[in-house]
């Protein structure tokens, strides 16, 4: 959510704003809204001041016994009158804080102008397509050969959108699940946790999803609970409302969880395979920091999910976001894309992103820079550490060998004995 005196003080850039990430919001409705809550609290507040002062006035008239049922009177409209305006101050506030729920963040001065997609910049590349001396399977044959991918049992059991592995294939991604975390938390000085799979609608808002993305979400019909789309809203939440001490950031949390997505703005796209599902699993990185180093902290977000593609051998590149791709709450986003030759093409595995202050302010998740100052808004980044079905179909397809079987990577031999390959069943 963005500072409502922000808006008020920057009207056009927010516009602007809003216009770049091809959202809508009525800037000029919300101002509208502002400046009649103002009045309403101006009148409302004057009224009070002269029922304070008359208060006094009366009782010091009845101490000198003088009639004071006409001041008496007068008061008692008065009262009635700041009742109403406090009614219509309370409609016309939460009118505002939905519209204010509709405002996407500021991009950052160095993300692209563009509408769509095709104004993404790629920062850079890394590795060689590997040259294979037959062609390259699609990672669903993959699966079948090594009997390590269902899709049909999945359908049967849940319907389109869904999967399940076997055997190998369940084997291959706990491997890839221990090796992240791992990773995460040996090396790159994250703090696991472990998190519930369904929160309250106040989180869903707090990280953004919601009012947005609400059509996207599986929401249970008898309770406000929602299944998480990412363990970003559940990590994050962890610490709305907090007042933290400088001394407690920065903090980097990451979390392995299922992951619910209706994708209900996605039919019909990618639907061979497991590249587009409804239930999926994911392990992300969280960091709360102080304003002053989210950039920097955001290249090193950057660079850890880097690091598990580099271990793992995988050809990527890395894309800076267009404003007309970026996220409703980011204000810059970095995706990671891996080359997979069996479909010939590029698999996002992780998107990368700064809110600023965007988050924290929905969830009032402050710090105090130190000690007697007045607290501010910290910032809130996430990534995908990694997302784990384009992982696997990246790790099948790259690995694959002629006779259908899957060379394991050095990185996950550990995880599978020091076994080195998957073999047909």
């Amino acid at each position: 959510m963005l500072d409502l005196k922000f808006i008020r003080d920057n009207p056009q850039i927010v516009k602007d704003a809003v216009t770049a990430k091809g959202e809508k919001s009525d800037i000029d409705a919300i101002l509208k809204l502002d400046i009649k809550r103002r009045e309403l609290i101006a009148e409302k507040e004057t009224l009070e001041a002269r029922r304070n002062k008359v208060s006094k006035d009366i009782s010091l008239a009845k101490k000198q016994g003088q009639d004071t049922a006409a001041l008496v009177a007068d008061m008692r409209t008065v009262g009635d009158k700041i009742d109403d305006l406090a009614n219509q101050l309370k409609i016309i506030e939460e009118g505002l804080d939905n519209a204010l729920l509709t405002v996407p963040n500021i991009p950052h001065k160095s993300v692209p102008i563009a509408h769509d997609e095709s104004g993404n910049v790629i920062v850079r590349y890394h590795g060689e397509k590997k040259e294979l001396s037959f062609k390259p399977r699609p990672h669903w044959e993959i699966g079948e050969i090594l009997g390590a991918l269902d899709l049909a049992g999945g359908v049967k059991l849940s319907g389109s959108g869904f999967y399940a592995l076997k055997g190998q294939g369940a084997r291959l991604e706990r491997a890839l699940i221990d090796f992240m975390l791992d990773l995460h938390t040996k090396k790159q000085g994250y703090t696991e946790v472990m998190i519930p799979y369904m929160v309250g609608s106040q989180a869903m808002r707090g990280t953004g999803q919601l009012p947005k993305l609400a059509e996207d979400m599986y929401k249970l019909s008898e309770e406000d609970l929602y299944l998480i789309p990412t363990a970003e809203v559940p990590v994050t939440n962890l610490h709305a409302g907090d007042l933290l001490a400088a001394e407690d950031l920065p903090i980097y949390y990451c979390a392995f969880s299922p992951c619910f997505r209706r994708e209900a703005g996605s039919y019909g796209k990618e639907v061979r395979g497991i590249t587009r599902v409804h239930q999926f699993h994911k392990v992300e990185m969280v960091k709360i920091v102080e304003p002053e180093s989210s950039y920097d902290e955001l290249e090193k977000l950057v660079g850890d999910a880097e690091e598990i593609l580099r271990l793992l051998g995988l050809h990527y590149r890395v894309n800076l976001l267009c404003t007309g791709d970026l996220s409703f709450s980011a204000a810059k986003c970095y995706d990671l894309e891996v080359y997979v030759p069996g479909m010939d093409t590029w698999l996002e595995v992780s998107s990368c992103s700064n809110f600023e202050a965007f988050q924290a302010r929905r969830m009032d998740l402050r710090y105090r820079p130190e000690k007697g100052a007045k607290p501010v808004y910290v910032h809130t980044l996430n990534g995908s550490g990694l997302a784990l079905p384009r992982t696997m179909i990246a790790v099948l397809e790259n690995y694959q060998q002629r006779d259908g079987s899957v060379l394991i990577p050095d990185a996950l031999r550990p995880y599978f004995d020091n076994k080195e390959i998957l073999e047909p069943i």
